[in-house]
């Protein structure tokens, strides 16, 4: 099996030792985006649905450079630091996917980096 990062500049870079997302078998496996503007390298967006289409403008990007998109995820884990938000994220998911509906995951967690509100991570097929 061979394994291959991905790398784009259109999405913000990794803030740690891990890729923005792994190809193996034609399955592309993306880390967590947080809605950082990867121009700027700053969260630019306070409120939760603003933060959920940068998430998922980040995410796209790497779905992209990765030769896939966001027509091709079967999967989502949605990381929220608060639950209430949850109506403000979906309806920007469901905006952003459309028709398709992949897999699906949502959780509450103590804290995300940089002390956003939404981090979502996927898998895809290629």
């Amino acid at each position: 099996m061979t394994l291959t990062s991905i790398q784009t500049p259109n999405a913000p870079e990794a803030i740690g030792p891990y890729a923005q997302a792994v190809e193996a078998n034609d399955f592309i496996f993306c880390s967590g985006q947080i809605p950082i503007n990867p121009l700027s390298g700053n969260v630019e967006k306070a409120g939760a649905a603003e933060q959920t289409m940068q998430v998922l403008l980040n995410l796209k990007a790497v779905l992209e450079a990765a030769g896939s998109g966001l027509g091709k995820v079967v999967k989502t884990t949605v990381f929220l630091a608060d639950m209430g938000d949850f109506p403000f994220v979906n309806k920007v998911y469901a905006e952003i996917f459309g028709d398709h509906r992949p897999a699906r995951s949502t959780v509450q967690v103590a804290r995300l980096p940089r002390s956003v509100r939404v981090e979502i991570e996927a898998i895809a097929v290629k």
